[in-house]
Parts: C-alpha cells; structure tokens; sequence
C-alpha cells in the first residue's frame, strides 16, 4: 500500500483517487477551491458533457493532439466504461445528438456528487481549501508535498490541477510550474475551443447566427479545416460550433497565416446561385438591392455582403450591372474573414498544449523523469474537439494514472 497525494479535485483528480484507492492506497485528494469538480459544474452549459458514447477509435479520431500517447488509455478506460461505472454508482445517464453524454437530470453537479460518492466509498479522504505549493523530490522519486498548512508525505504524488482555461475555477497553471520544478518540459500552451477575434469590423452582424454555412480555413494554398454547419457573429469575430472546432485546428498556428472564407449559400454552385440572383431580381427590379438580398440572406448580413461585393444598398435591381452581379455571387460563396486572434483562456473550453507527452509513460501517466510523479488531464499536452471528448480524456488519464499506482 502506497500513500497518495491528488492535487486537483476535477474530472482527471477525481478519477485518479478512486482508481488509486480502488487498488488499496491511501488516498487522499488535495483541492484549493472550497469544492471538488468545479470545472464540472460550468461544462455543457451547467448540464456537463460528461463523455461522447462511441468506440475507443472512433473516439480517437476526434483527438487534435496527443492520439497515439492516448490510445492505451482510451481502450482501457473508454466512454462505455466511464458511463458504466458512473451509472454503478447512482447517476443516470442520457444520449443526445452526436452522441453527447448528460447525467439525466440535466445538472452537472450530479455528476461531481457521484464521483466523490465513487472516491469515498473506496475511502479517499478530502482536503479542500488547501493549495499545494511544491512537490518534495529526493533522490529523483517523490517524497511529499507541501502546502500552506504544512508538509504531507507521501509515496505518490498525482498532479491533476487543469490548464490555464476558466482560470475562474482555479486553473492557474499550477501544474505546469510543478511540471518545471521536477525537470519536465512544457510545450507552448494556447487557448482552445475558443472564438476568433477578426480584422474586420462587422459589429452590424452581432449577434447574427448562420445555419447551413461552410467555414472554410487555408493556410497558402492548403486547405486546413471546411466544414458545414453552424456559427455567430459576436461583438468582437465569430464564434459557434464550426469556429470551436477551427481554433482547436489552428491553435498552434500563427493566425496571420490563415485566411478564413464562408460560403452562405452551400447548397447552390456559382452557375445555380447566378440563376437564383437573376430571378430575384428581374421579379423584385425597382427595389433596393438591401431589400432584394433578403430573399438570399438575413436582413442583418445583407449590407455586409454588399459591401464585400461592392455594391450600393441603395441601387435598384434592375440597374445591377452583370459584373456587379457576379461580384455579389463570389461574396456569397466566400465571404472573406481574417483572423486576429485567439479570445482568451478565461473563454477557452480547453488548453492546447502542455507537459511533454514523450516525458510520461502512456500506460501509467507516470513521470519518465521522478519516480511516483504522475501527471493527468487537461496539464497534459493532449485535446479533442467539442462533443464530451476532453472530458473522457481526463477521466481516462486519471483513471490510468491512478490505476498505476500499486
């Protein structure tokens, strides 16, 4: 039986404590929050994205970084497990759309609940309100921890203490400076499943949601992401669904390299959209071109594309030149955008980047470099894209962790 500290009382923590205690340790979590899980309690809008129910491989291929280090831990503690074992201990379960994962009730703190019911019923005991201030290393192996209540020693010690997004629920970074102090590397860390800050001004489509739209992303001539579905114009660029998924793709990658495009009108080619054009406007011909686009666009957007197109809001349909009318069908099917810049971690879903994924033993999440340091979750270098799929990593990082402990 070893003794085992857990720094950190999210997803990856919580798992790894119970997966430590299962196997008999003496467990005991450390969380500097006044509560466990409170990452938790904000995903899936409050109703936690708990996992994504689709097989290890499937699973896999929604990874953006760290796939192959993933693999073994994945297949050993998959969604299917995860919903297995959360469902022995009382939470009822629910698949939406995409395969998504919610507890029953729609509340996230049901899941937290069943987590520290799983951690207790296998006796880890809890420290909240307790920040941990350094790891003790002696002789390249664990030794303690020290926090500023006072030392704690231990056999083992689990960093599980988040990345930098949501810095709100206590993700400071803490374990990348852990990470440091114990020899480790740290690759550049960056915000993900974030919105897109653009160059242009289009405050005028705030709050304008496409439906049905294709984001296309090039870097030089190499097309990186086009994908169909949705996104919202915001205050400052774009956010919504497809943009989420694009800054996880281009999160490491210098934004002045990436040109953006939408296409509005996905379901018509050039040749169909000309048509369509050309019978709105000889049916609409002494309107304003603002009103004649509406039939194409909503209100709001119609000035924008105009103005890519150049093309005056005020001039009549029927005096729109051929050439004029080709410019408006290229604004349509590429609408340009270009990429300023990342939002923040404190909107970011999820850290990109982080401990050097060939420093850690895939199997056990243990240190290459310190004997009976551990690493988990979300400090690790590995993301996914939305749909429960960050979530399940670190519960499978944790739970690989903590089951390496013996």
């Amino acid at each position: 039986m070893k003794r085992v500290a857990v720094i950190g009382g999210g997803a990856s923590g919580l798992m790894a404590a119970f997966a430590a205690a299962k196997n008999g340790n003496e467990v005991t979590l450390f969380e500097k929050n006044e509560k466990t899980g409170k990452k938790i309690y904000i995903t899936g809008k409050g109703r936690c994205n708990v996992t994504n129910d689709c097989a290890p491989d499937e699973f896999l291929q929604n990874v953006v970084h760290g796939e192959k280090f993933l693999r073994g831990a994945v297949w050993a503690f998959s969604p299917a497990d995860l919903m297995e074992l959360l469902q022995s201990y009382g939470l009822e379960l629910k698949v939406e759309r995409g395969n998504r994962v919610f507890p029953l009730s729609d509340h996230a703190s049901d899941v937290t609940k069943t987590l520290e019911k799983a951690c207790r019923s296998v006796g880890v005991s809890f420290r909240l309100q307790e920040n941990i201030e350094k790891i003790e290393i002696l002789h390249s192996t664990v030794s303690g921890i020290v926090s500023e209540k006072g030392r704690f020693p231990c056999d083992a010690a689990v960093v599980a203490t988040g990345g930098l997004a949501y810095p709100s629920t206590g993700s400071t970074g803490d374990g990348y400076l852990f990470a440091r102090e114990a020899g480790h590397s740290v690759t550049p860390l960056f915000p993900s499943l974030t919105g897109i800050e653009l160059k242009e001004d289009l405050s005028s489509l705030q709050g304008v949601s496409l439906k049905n739209v294709v984001l296309t992303a090039k870097r030089g001539g190499k097309t990186l992401f086009s994908e169909l579905g949705e996104m919202l114009f915001t205050h400052y660029g774009i956010s919504g669904p497809l943009v989420l998924t694009l800054s996880a793709l281009v999160a490491r990658i210098p934004l002045r390299e990436i040109s953006l495009s939408v296409d509005l009108k996905p379901a018509l080619d050039e040749k169909k959209l000309d048509e369509r054009l050309l019978r709105d406007l000889k049916e609409r011909c002494n309107e304003q071109m603002k009103n004649v686009m509406r039939g194409l666009l909503p209100a709001c957007a119609c000035g924008a594309v105009l103005r890519q197109a150049g093309v005056a809001a005020e001039k009549r349909a029927n005096s729109l030149t051929k050439e004029e009318r080709g410019r408006l069908v290229s604004a349509l099917k590429g609408f340009p955008l270009t990429p300023a810049s990342l939002r923040g971690f404190s909107e970011a879903v999820v850290t990109s980047g982080g401990v050097d994924l060939k420093e850690i033993e895939p199997k056990t999440m243990e240190s290459k470099k310190v004997k009976g340091l551990y690493f988990c979750g979300e400090v690790l270098d590995a993301d996914a894209f939305t749909g429960g799929f960050n979530l399940q990593i670190a519960f499978s990082t944790g739970y690989a962790a903590g089951n390496g402990i013996r």
